[in-house]
């Protein structure tokens, strides 16, 4: 794309090649899920916009950090996948927020993970 810079003291315009830029737009957004202690949950988070966003996960405000927490990235770079496993309650209960930036502008969503107790089997009563 080509666009110019003109003077207004000078009637002379100078050519200059542009580069499009768009805010971060989501393409899709994570789902409320409710898992089960041990279980695992996933959410799935994609975007636009140029330069192409970078995505980031949130929980609590803070940045996902934890062996249990695994983000992993679209091959084209367009989103990720944060993965929760095994799932605890109720450390893990809370609001996840996935954040998409660039040098434009910045775009969130905010899902919530609820994690249910595992059902433990039944005791046998011996006489």
């Amino acid at each position: 794309m080509q666009c110019c810079a003109c003077s207004l003291t000078v009637d002379f315009c100078y050519p200059l090649f542009c580069f499009p830029s768009a805010p971060p737009k989501f393409l899709r957004t994570p789902n409320d899920q409710t898992g089960v202690q041990g279980g695992v949950a996933s959410f799935i988070c994609q975007a636009t916009g140029d330069p192409r966003p970078k995505i980031v996960w949130n929980k609590k405000g803070k940045k996902v950090s934890n062996q249990r927490f695994e983000v992993i990235e679209f091959d084209d770079g367009s989103g990720s996948v944060l993965r929760i496993q095994p799932l605890r309650t109720p450390r893990d209960e809370a609001i996840y927020e996935c954040v998409a930036s660039n040098s434009v502008g910045e775009t969130s969503a905010t899902t919530r993970l609820t994690v249910l107790r595992g059902r433990s089997s039944p005791t046998k009563k011996i006489k």
